[in-house]
C-alpha cells in the first residue's frame, strides 16, 4: 500500500520469504526522514517503568517512541523502520501483542529484531529505535 502524501510503499514480495507482522522493504518516494535513537523503558522524569515486567517495559518503551514522534510531527503511521533488541528474543510474541496497538498492522514498517546479551543498563529489557517520514 502507498501512502499518498509521501510516497511511502511497503512491500511484500513473493520472491522473499514470507513476512508475518512486517514488511519486507519500504520505498520512499519523498518526505523528511526522522531517526529515532534507541528507547528504553524510562518515563519522563528518568525512573525505570516495569523493572522486571517485559510487557511494561515494551509499553513504555513504545509511549517514548510516540511522544518523540509527536515532538517531531509525526505518529506511527509515519514509521517506516523499527530496529528491536530484545535482552530475551523468546519474548517477541509478547512484544507483538504491545507493538501491534501502536503500528498500522495493516502496513507494518520494515522490522529487525536482535537478542543481545545485555542492554547499557541491566534492569533494561527491551530496546526500540526507529526511522519515520513525514511529508513535507
Amino acid at each position: 500500500m502507498e501512502h499518498k502524501e509521501t510516497g511511502i510503499k511497503f512491500v511484500k514480495s513473493e520472491t522473499l520469504p514470507p513476512a508475518v507482522g512486517y514488511s519486507q522493504l519500504a520505498v520512499v518516494a519523498k518526505g523528511r526522514l526522522i531517526y529515532i535513537a534507541g528507547q528504553v523503558a524510562m518515563d519522563s522524569s528518568g525512573k525505570l517503568v516495569g523493572p522486571g515486567d517485559f510487557k511494561a517495559q515494551v509499553k513504555q518503551t513504545f509511549e517514548n517512541l510516540k511522544a518523540a514522534l509527536a515532538a517531531s510531527g509525526a505518529t506511527f503511521d509515519n514509521v517506516v523502520k523499527l530496529n528491536s533488541y530484545f535482552v530475551d528474543v523468546k519474548q517477541a510474541p509478547v512484544f507483538r501483542e504491545v507493538r501491534d496497538q501502536y503500528v498500522n498492522v495493516a502496513n507494518p514498517p520494515v522490522s529487525t529484531a536482535v537478542e543481545v546479551r545485555r542492554l547499557v543498563r541491566e534492569e533494561w529489557l527491551i530496546e526500540i529505535e526507529a526511522i519515520a517520514v513525514v511529508p513535507e
